[in-house]
């Protein structure tokens, strides 16, 4: 007997918000039956399978799935065999950083509308990063106001996984803020972040939910034994098998921040910095946000 065809996971993406802005773009590809992806590093273009007998998951990443779920663009991927994994980063209504996001409310109700219609195990909620700033008063600030309300109303849909990070410091993100004066982003020591996610991690477990960790090794391994914080594996193949069956690759993503302790497993990105720059035009984006 041959062996099961090992079926590919498509992240749409960590480089831009496909749900919320190129959904037309990603079905006609669909319709397609294949996607055209620029390697960001190389420009070289390689022509990725979107078919349901070469693709088990999609993987959508997003800060406003309204477009999504009113274009019932999930049931139509299901009824053509497609499996479906959700990443929505819902973090504080802090306009400042994120100027164009939904508002909370509306946020929230479209987490509880994914997990009524597609699962609460089939979707992760990313409150993401944990931002310090200060806009020149010397008063510290972060965007942590909200934390308690989302995540009881992610725990009211039966949401399992709340993944966080802490903002890491990007070149561009140094040239973006320095067009406003008296704003600086602060980092805290490592003392201040493990007393913070171990903070965090007793009120999610409270609420049966699990805190993991995204790119934050060092801080991580700093945790005392049986915090019950773990890494995070935001493309978890192994897991998605266990959701839905089937084969996939449970071997880790080279192409992503391993050294950082990233978990997630092999996936293809189909996004794009450069032709799909990202709308929301967050303060602490490390992609390419829209200059409109």
């Amino acid at each position: 007997m041959g062996s099961t065809l090992t079926k590919i996971v498509i992240s749409a993406s960590r480089r831009t918000d496909i749900p919320a802005f190129y959904l037309s773009w990603f079905m006609e590809q669909i319709a397609r039956g294949f996607f055209e992806v620029v390697n960001p590093f190389n420009r070289q273009v390689s022509v990725v399978a979107a078919t349901p007998d070469r693709v088990d998951t999609f993987v959508f990443w997003s800060k406003n799935f309204g477009p999504f779920l009113n274009g019932h663009i999930g049931e139509t991927l299901q009824q053509m065999g497609y499996h479906l994994f959700f990443n929505f980063t819902v973090n504080s209504a802090v306009p400042l950083l994120e100027p164009r996001v939904p508002p909370l409310e509306e946020r929230v109700e479209q987490l509880h509308e994914l997990c009524s219609r597609f699962g609460s195990r089939a979707v992760s909620w990313r409150f993401d990063p944990i931002c310090f700033y200060s806009v020149g008063d010397g008063v510290v600030e972060n965007n942590l106001a909200d934390f308690s309300r989302i995540a009881d109303a992610a725990a009211r849909c039966g949401v399992e996984r709340c993944i966080t990070s802490f903002m890491d410091d990007y070149a561009k993100i140094r040239r973006r803020i320095a067009l406003m004066p008296g704003f600086s982003f602060l980092y805290p020591d490592p003392a201040d972040r493990r007393q913070l996610v171990l903070k965090m991690a007793g009120e999610l477990a409270e609420k049966e939910m699990a805190l993991f960790l995204c790119c934050e090794k060092e801080l991580l391994d700093s945790l005392p034994t049986g915090s019950g914080i773990r890494g995070s594996s935001c493309i978890p193949n192994d897991f998605m098998v266990k959701l839905y069956g089937g084969n996939l690759s449970v071997k880790r993503d080279s192409g992503q921040r391993v050294s950082s302790g990233c978990g997630c497993k092999v996936s293809v990105d189909i996004g794009s910095y450069g032709s799909q720059p990202c709308h929301h035009r967050c303060l602490f984006c490390y992609a390419n946000p829209a200059a409109r």
